[in-house]
């Protein structure tokens, strides 16, 4: 096994269990794409071991802080299997059948995303480690997630140019059967269609599961405008509330079609919660950029009750965290002018590199400019189901605040 060799002074994150070691941070050693090195401090004492990626700055991501514990299939597989027993409760509580199974780092499993769609799991391997063990995490997954069907894996997202991977659009089964075009899930009240294969992510935001059902608790009654609205999960929340009126907007007409069709889905749900859903609320849909269906609601005097923005990623790194400020503060101070007298706003960042508290001053700053005054009722985060491990902060990633006007 090639041995990596940090500089003095250098390892005092891997003592304190962060996952990643930079290039900046290696004196010595290479490996590689994707193989185990085992990771030396510059006094030669052994901190671990970790999988090499010779084309990412990120050059080795640990995955065993015990000297004595070299990883190997027992390990990885060992690892998937924890990460799945980790979720237990949500294999028994039965309220919904979309689960995150491995959270990557923050599971010890550095580059792996694996999500859980009634039955189908739909896996990323976004770095050169997870990608030399993909068979032995597909097979883990069939053998450990309770009545697993199948284990695909999307390859189709930017993250793993940077790490010298092939990027491929198709999905492509590894263990089990071929998923459908549409697989069905539960969260809640709710239905929803998940495309497997051409969705957002692996298909679906599972990270903003309590999120959805925050926002519904307030929108009883309300007229409800939700941005980026992408399959439809906040205005379907809103609507089995009891909301009077759902506006969903999103540029992309794939996404507005099946807000359609989940719409319709939940409609025909036989549980009673959501009786007022379909005799109640009045749906629309519309297919259009935010930022100026937000101008031309401004310009034509329309206001709503309750807005919800969720847009994409802004920042894919601290070096786009300004820019991304902007755009956060041009979107929110929008839609806080579109908010009647005592209205709610629910805005999220899922931009990993922007702090709280850089995105709560970019809230006060829009509501000076707005000159609005706003109470924050609410903060919210990923689900359980996307743990963040104390020694990797960068885990959380997604960020929630609730606003209530205060005229």
């Amino acid at each position: 096994m090639n041995k990596v060799i940090l500089k003095k002074g250098r390892d005092w994150s891997v003592r304190k269990h962060h996952p990643w070691i930079f290039s900046g941070a290696v004196e010595s050693g290479a490996a590689g794409q994707g193989e185990t090195v085992e990771v030396v401090s510059a006094e030669g004492e052994t901190l671990g071991y970790g999988w090499f990626s010779p084309a990412s700055q990120i050059r080795v991501r640990m995955v065993s802080f015990d000297a004595t514990r070299v990883p190997d299939e027992k390990f990885v597989t060992d690892l998937v299997a924890s990460s799945v027993g980790r979720r237990a409760d949500f294999f028994v509580d039965c309220s919904t059948n979309g689960v995150r199974l491995v959270n990557a780092e923050s599971d010890g499993l550095p580059g792996l995303v694996a999500d859980l769609y009634n039955g189908h799991v739909v896996c990323q391997f976004t770095s050169a480690g997870a990608e030399a063990w993909k068979a032995t995490v597909a097979k883990a997954l069939m053998t450990y997630v309770p009545g697993c069907q199948s284990v695909s894996e999307r390859a189709d997202i930017d993250v793993r140019k940077k790490e010298g991977l092939p990027y491929a659009e198709e999905l492509v089964v590894l263990e089990g059967v071929e998923p459908p075009a549409l697989i069905e899930i539960v969260e809640g009240p709710i239905r929803y269609y998940v495309d497997p294969r051409k969705g957002h992510k692996t298909g679906f935001y599972l990270d903003q599961r309590d999120a959805r059902a925050a926002v519904g608790t307030l929108a009883a009654a309300r007229d409800v405008l939700n941005c980026f609205c992408y399959t439809g999960g906040f205005g379907l929340y809103a609507a089995t509330c009891g909301a009077a009126h759902v506006t969903q907007v999103d540029i992309s007409h794939e996404a507005i079609e099946l807000a359609k069709k989940n719409a319709a889905l939940t409609a025909t749900n036989p549980d009673q919660t959501v009786k007022n859903f379909s005799t109640q609320t009045v749906f629309e849909h519309v297919e259009a950029d935010v930022f100026k269906y937000l101008r031309q609601c401004r310009d034509e005097g329309k206001t709503f009750d309750l807005i919800v923005l969720d847009p994409p990623k802004f920042a894919e790194s601290k070096a786009q965290v300004m820019k991304a400020a902007r755009g956060y503060k041009d979107i929110n101070l929008l839609a806080m002018k579109l908010l009647r007298p005592g209205g709610i706003l629910a805005t999220f960042s899922c931009s990993g590199a922007m702090t709280t508290e850089l995105f709560d001053k970019v809230l006060a700053e829009a509501a000076a400019d707005a000159h609005k005054d706003f109470q924050m009722i609410a903060r919210t985060r990923q689900g359980a189901d996307h743990p963040v491990a104390l020694a990797f902060p960068e885990g959380l990633y997604l960020k929630g605040v609730i606003l209530r006007s205060m005229s």
